[in-house]
């Protein structure tokens, strides 16, 4: 039985309730399916797991629409940790998961302009600190080996060696989920609505239905969804829906050892098959909270930003030819940029991680692997994320990071 259940299971469901389970886990994406598959590889847990997720398609789903990326050039050092084990569950997946990650470490390629450098550096420090395999790279030494590429305006650079690069995120989703099914975890397409609370603990889940399953434990993973779901337990976050659009382009010519680059002035570029994908964050004033059902790409953000930067580096991409394009949504934490992950402040039995601000994917195995553990145990046994604690945000205590893209 899992550490904090409110009670043995019974055959007798309480009234209004259908069912009843130890865990029942909101949102089965990269995050929602890390906890399921922790939890069932744990021997020291027991207890019956239920997944909800809405659309089993996952056709609108972050996991689904991300550049799938994972990186260690973090500015905080728990990011840091949480990739470093993500790229070893990734590593390993064939063994893990019986299923190949896609995995290719190219590294991620930071530039920063003079104004930038400082910055660049004390982030280096942390990385570096962390035993992260992140090289410094002056101009020269830039133009070496990336020869393909126009250094002019760039003071510095840092580039991942190993340990970062781009991996098969649905994919890696899908076999955890494959392997937590296996291992008798319950999935189930549904939609959560309301999370029930009595007596300062949370009780169970309300589905879109009308039904009503009972849980020793809830756990909110549910990516945009999060945020509007815990405010009905009296959660309020500041997590918010942002649109990202990203765009495949083909270059005529070849492009060597082209890792995933990222200009001084956001806008990023990788390779995907025989092409690149690419895209930008939209200034913050044309940013703006989307709706549910807004996927439409901004194909002016290729046009007017996109695209000349990506020419001004990589001389290359002016003869470039964009082939298709899509959008998604992250779940944008306007707090501090970082995830909210681990237990509700001031109710019993509910556990959440939301506010990725993007880095949910990569963050997917750490994070999962955490809220598992406080799940089964009560308490963090590989890695302490008590720094992404969803308190700091009643707390006023901010944990920025600076390096978002």
């Amino acid at each position: 039985m899992m550490a904090g259940a409110s009670a043995p299971l019974n055959p007798r469901y309480p009234v209004g309730m259908n069912e009843r389970f130890d865990v029942v886990i909101v949102g089965g994406a990269a995050v929602g399916a890390s906890v399921a598959w922790h939890l069932a590889r744990d021997p020291a847990f027991a207890g019956s797991v239920l997944v909800l997720e809405k659309d089993a398609s996952y056709a609108r789903a972050a996991t689904a629409l991300s550049a799938s990326s994972i990186r260690r050039q973090f500015s905080t050092s728990i990011n840091v940790r949480l990739s470093g084990y993500g790229i070893a569950l990734l590593r390993e997946a064939r063994a893990l998961l019986g299923a190949d990650a896609g995995l290719h470490e190219g590294g991620y390629l930071f530039l920063a302009s003079e104004a930038g450098r400082e910055i660049l550096r004390a982030n280096h420090a942390v990385q570096t600190d962390e035993g992260a395999d992140i090289l410094w790279l002056e101009p020269d030494a830039l133009a070496s080996r990336f020869p393909w590429m126009s250094t002019e305006g760039v003071a510095a650079g840092t580039w991942g060696r190993s340990g970062e690069g781009w991996f098969d995120g649905f994919g890696v989703m899908q076999a955890m989920r494959r392997a937590s099914r296996a291992a008798g975890v319950t999935w189930r397409e549904a939609e959560g609505v309301r999370i029930l609370v009595e007596a300062g603990r949370a009780r169970g889940v309300a589905l879109a239905d009308g039904s009503r399953i009972e849980a020793g434990t809830v756990i909110v993973t549910a990516g945009t969804g999060a945020a509007p779901l815990l405010e009905t337990a009296g959660l309020a976050l500041p997590v918010r829906p942002r649109k990202r659009c990203i765009f495949y382009v083909r270059c005529p010519e070849a492009l060597p050892g082209f890792p995933l680059l990222i200009d001084p002035t956001g806008v990023y570029a990788r390779p995907e098959g025989a092409g690149f994908i690419c895209g930008v964050a939209p200034p913050e004033e044309a940013d703006p909270d989307v709706a549910p059902d807004d996927f439409e790409v901004d194909h002016a953000l290729f046009e007017e930003t996109v695209w000349p930067t990506l020419a001004a580096r990589v001389p290359a991409f002016e003869r470039l030819r964009m082939e298709r394009a899509w959008a998604g949504h992250y779940d944008m934490n306007l707090f501090d940029h970082n995830a909210f992950a681990g237990a509700a402040p001031g109710l019993e039995g509910l556990l959440l991680a939301c506010g990725f601000s993007g880095h949910g994917l990569q963050q997917a195995p750490a994070v999962g692997r955490g809220l598992a553990e406080l799940a089964a145990h009560g308490r963090f046994l590989s890695l302490d994320l008590s720094p992404l604690s969803p308190a700091r945000f009643a707390a006023g205590e901010r944990l920025v990071e600076r390096n978002v893209v």
